[in-house]
């Protein structure tokens, strides 16, 4: 197994399952948390964000799929591709990232942190990876939420197409919308400048 990647909650591994490269997602122990409670929480984080992919997936959006889930790794497939926060995207690939995102949303799942270091671009078109902070939910606030992360990691224009394809496909534009400017008006998201 070769270590690829690091983030606060896990390592990313790749490795062979058969002829297979996949990346094994490990949710590593927190030593300052008491074990039990870590124990709890790693296990917990692990099988919810396996499901969430699952669920994902059968919404309609291209995700990494799971070949296995363990006590606290995933197994998955190994996605080629760039990051969309180090790519030009073409503006097809940003209206196919806004219907995955409705598609997530109207199947009650959001991603928790859907930026553009969580989106690949690859040949097939984009994919949305890690979705270690996400949620069941079928909350306005958190779908809002989704749509404002994306906005502040991407430009004007790709974000312009992101939004013509969520428009296009979901049946609650207007109210995550009427939301998403609600949540700007808020202190904490408006943007400030130091005099």
């Amino acid at each position: 197994m070769e270590r690829v990647n690091e983030g606060a909650e896990a390592v990313m591994y790749l490795a062979k399952l058969g002829s297979e490269a996949i990346l094994i997602k490990s949710r590593n122990r927190k030593p300052w948390r008491i074990s039990k409670i870590d124990t709890e929480i790693r296990e917990k984080r692990t099988r919810r964000e396996a499901k969430l992919l699952l669920s994902a997936r059968k919404a309609g959006a291209a995700v990494p799929g799971v070949a296995a889930v363990g006590r606290y790794s995933i197994f998955m497939q190994r996605i080629d591709g760039v990051l969309l926060k180090d790519s030009k995207p073409a503006a097809k690939d940003m209206l196919t990232i806004g219907t995955y995102l409705a598609n997530l949303h109207a199947n009650g799942i959001t991603h928790g942190d859907f930026t553009s270091a969580n989106i690949m671009l690859t040949p097939d078109g984009p994919f949305i990876i890690d979705f270690g902070l996400g949620a069941f939910s079928n909350s306005e606030e958190e779908k809002a939420l989704d749509l404002l992360l994306l906005e502040r990691s991407i430009s004007k224009k790709d974000y312009t197409n992101a939004l013509k394809g969520y428009k296009s496909v979901s049946k609650e534009y207007l109210r995550v919308i009427s939301r998403l400017n609600e949540i700007k008006k808020r202190g904490r998201y408006q943007s400030r400048t130091l005099a």
